[in-house]
């Protein structure tokens, strides 16, 4: 027998309230795929673009780097690297653990900027290490390693915990300029590492997750009214 109109008038509106949720719940999750496929629009534009910059002809060292323009710029340098280094905890595999070597880098016009002179086995912190005329080939960067966790460096072992290029420049009387070394003249050098586009892209992932329970839950709401309506 068929429900009277009494009984399907309160059947729909019973499902008014789970009507209005499940389209916000919609409208919510869409809105959050559509955000997605903007930031994947964004971010492969941006890392085009640093992968254009990292492979580019070297240029000299600006007069005036700026970190928001010259961030990625390729370089070709020569000076002199003195006395001072400082050394960053870090790991390079398959190598192990060890340091990246800082240290002054006194360009030929006389600015004095950090160097980024690559990785040396745990074992190798204290080891002599080449002073004098240099010409390297690198990556100007400002890199964001530290945080609110990141811990102090211990100033009597030497040991820094991140590269930050302030507190850096500071310590060793540079500018606030670091540039990562690609390669290099001096054959006893540490192992280079070079700056790499390391941005996580995962933006189209999470953009077919949220579309995906989108669908999910209108299938859901789907499944329900008609058992509603049935019942």
């Amino acid at each position: 027998m068929a429900a009277s109109p009494a009984v399907r008038g309160g059947t729909l509106r019973r499902m008014l309230g789970p009507l209005a949720i499940g389209i916000g719940g919609v409208a919510v999750l869409l809105w959050l795929g559509t955000w997605q496929v903007h930031r994947l629009a964004w971010k492969t534009d941006l890392i085009a673009k640093i992968e254009t910059r990292l492979a580019a002809a070297p240029v000299e060292v600006p007069p005036l780097p700026d970190p928001q323009v010259d961030q990625y710029l390729r370089v070709l340098a020569a000076g002199m690297i003195e006395r001072g280094e400082l050394d960053v905890y870090t790991s390079a595999p398959p190598r192990g653990v060890g340091y990246r070597i800082i240290v002054p880098l006194r360009l030929q016009d006389g600015r004095r900027i950090l160097l980024d002179r690559g990785f040396v086995p745990i074992g190798e912190k204290d080891a002599p290490r080449h002073l004098g005329p240099i010409t390297v080939e690198g990556t100007l960067a400002w890199p964001q390693e530290t945080d609110r966790f990141t811990s102090e460096p211990d100033r009597v072992k030497n040991i820094w915990f991140a590269r930050d290029v302030p507190k850096m420049a500071t310590a060793l009387d540079t500018l606030s300029v670091m540039l990562v070394t690609a390669s290099s003249d001096d054959p006893t050098a540490p192992m280079p590492l070079p700056v790499t586009v390391d941005l996580p892209n995962n933006h189209l992932q999470y953009a077919i997750t949220w579309f995906g329970l989108a669908l999910t839950l209108i299938g859901v709401f789907i499944a329900f009214a008609l058992r509603r309506v049935k019942g």
